[in-house]
């Protein structure tokens, strides 16, 4: 019997969105910022606030399947290394939420936590935080942040800055000649 988690069940959401966003922060990162420009994060403001309600959910979505298939990689990465993804990725990013107090207020960590571990054990994301109800505004920047790491942790242990952008890109080209 299948999980009501089973990502086949999820939706895709926006995913090219998503990854400008992720992608953006990450070159924010890389520039030597602090990823909070208020600039960029009045531009990202606009952009979400003309997504309206029904773009907004899919950029969450989106956002969902980008932390689904990061989670996924490093789980065949760790599994290639005899390792296991709660340990080598999972405990580090939690540890990373909590040292990020602005980000992550305390009460939302057991929420990316979950997400996390969700998508590690080959479960959707959004189909497992469905279960307790709508996301929350609170949850809105966290949820970014968690796949701003997720994305960041895979470029460094590729040594690649870009190697997180274009596992996506790559994907999605793929998914559009099929």
């Amino acid at each position: 019997m299948s999980s009501p988690c089973d990502p086949a069940r999820a939706p895709v959401g926006d995913v090219g969105a998503a990854l400008m966003m992720v992608d953006s922060r990450l070159q924010a990162l890389y520039d030597g910022g602090t990823g909070t420009d208020p600039e960029q994060q009045e531009l990202l403001d606009r952009f979400a606030a003309a997504l309206g309600p029904t773009g907004l959910d899919a950029l969450i979505e989106g956002t969902c399947t980008l932390i689904y298939t990061f989670m996924k990689w490093l789980r065949m990465a760790c599994e290639a290394e005899d390792k296991d993804v709660n340990e080598y990725v999972v405990v580090p990013l939690i540890a990373t939420m909590r040292m990020m107090p602005k980000t992550f207020r305390p009460e939302v960590v057991p929420t990316m936590a979950g997400l996390l571990i969700a998508a590690g054990t080959g479960l959707s994301p959004n189909l497992w935080r469905a279960q307790y109800g709508r996301w929350t505004d609170a949850e809105m920047n966290p949820l970014e942040a968690t796949a701003v790491l997720l994305a960041e942790h895979i470029n460094r242990i590729t040594d690649d800055r870009d190697f997180a952008t274009r596992l996506i890109a790559e994907a999605l080209a793929g998914a559009e000649q099929a």
